[in-house]
C-alpha cells in the first residue's frame, strides 16, 4: 500500500521530507514568457531610436544601416535572453517574476549551450510563429516544455514554493513506558520512509482517510515492531518514528565516538 499522494516529481531528503522540484505550470510559465518578450522588444525599439538617430546625424548610411538593423534583430532575440539565462543560471526577468528556473532534465544547472538550443528554436517558435508552435508544445507536454526545451533536455522548474515544515514529532507521553522496551531495528528502510511521508501529509488527508492509511502501515509494520503498544494505529506509527529516529542518532554519536577516540590513539602513537 503506496501514501496516496503524488510523489512522482518530488526529492526526498535524509530524513524523508518532500523536496518540492515539480515544473511550473503552464499558464504562469506562459506569463512568464510574454514578460521576457515584452523586454526583447522593448530593446529593438531602442535600437531603432538609436538607429534612426545615428542616421540622422550620418553616422550610419544605406549599408551600414541595414548592418544594424539585422545585428538589433540578433541582439534583441537571440543574444539578450542567452546572456541573462546564463549570467543569471538559468532564470530570466520573466522567470524571476513567476517563481522558476530553467534546468536539465535531471534537475541539474544548465550551461551555455542549453541557452543557446533554446533562443536558436525560440526564434522560430516564438517570433516567427507568433508563439503558435511554443503554446502547443507545452500545452501538451507533461512539463509544459516548448520545442526548445525539448531538443536541449530542460524544463522550467518550480523554485518559489510554500516552505515545508520539517517533521519533527515527539514522542507521546501514553508510549513513554513503552519506549523503554520496544524494539524497532527491525523495520525496512523503504517501509520507514512511507511511514514518514504518511505523517507529512496527515494533516492535509481527511479524517477517513487519514484512519486507513495510518492503520495498513501499522499493520505493514507489524512484523517488525516489538511489542506492538495499546494506542490508535498514528500514536504508534509517531512513537515507532521517533524511536526508531532516536536510536539512529544514538548510533552515529557512538560511531563518531568511536572514531575520534580511535584517531586520537593513532595520533598519540
Amino acid at each position: 500500500m503506496s501514501v496516496p499522494f503524488d510523489t512522482s516529481d518530488e526529492m526526498l531528503s535524509g530524513e524523508a521530507v518532500a523536496i518540492d522540484v515539480q515544473p511550473i505550470g503552464f499558464v504562469l510559465r506562459a506569463a512568464g514568457a510574454v514578460i521576457d518578450i515584452l523586454v526583447s522588444v522593448a530593446v529593438y525599439v531602442m535600437w531603432i531610436f538609436l538607429r534612426l538617430w545615428l542616421l540622422g546625424i550620418g553616422v550610419l548610411d544605406e549599408a551600414t544601416d541595414t548592418i544594424a538593423s539585422i545585428m538589433a534583430i540578433i541582439v534583441s532575440f537571440a543574444v539578450l535572453p542567452i546572456t541573462m539565462e546564463v549570467v543569471l543560471k538559468g532564470r530570466s526577468l520573466g522567470k524571476l517574476a513567476v517563481g522558476g528556473r530553467i534546468v536539465r532534465l535531471d534537475g541539474g544547472a544548465t550551461g551555455f549551450r542549453h541557452a543557446f538550443i533554446r533562443a536558436l528554436l525560440g526564434v522560430l517558435e516564438i517570433y516567427m510563429t507568433l508563439g503558435g508552435v511554443a503554446v502547443l508544445a507545452g500545452a501538451f507536454s507533461a512539463r509544459s516544455q516548448r520545442l526548445g526545451d525539448m531538443v536541449a533536455g530542460t524544463y522550467s522548474q518550480r523554485v518559489r514554493t510554500p516552505k515545508l515544515v520539517p517533521l519533527a514529532p515527539v514522542l507521546p507521553p501514553m508510549l513513554a513506558g513503552w519506549a523503554q522496551i520496544a524494539d524497532v531495528a527491525r523495520l525496512p528502510d523503504r517501509l520507514a520512509r512511507r511511514i514518514s511521508q504518511f505523517l507529512v501529509s496527515a494533516p492535509r488527508l481527511t479524517p477517513s482517510a487519514r484512519e486507513r492509511v495510518a492503520g495498513e502501515l501499522l499493520a505493514e509494520a507489524s512484523p517488525f515492531v516489538s511489542p506492538i503498544p495499546a494506542a490508535p494505529p498514528e500514536v504508534v506509527l509517531v512513537g515507532v518514528t521517533v524511536l526508531r529516529r532516536e536510536r539512529e542518532r544514538r548510533a552515529l554519536e557512538n560511531a563518531g565516538a568511536r572514531a575520534e577516540k580511535l584517531t586520537g590513539r593513532r595520533v598519540g602513537v
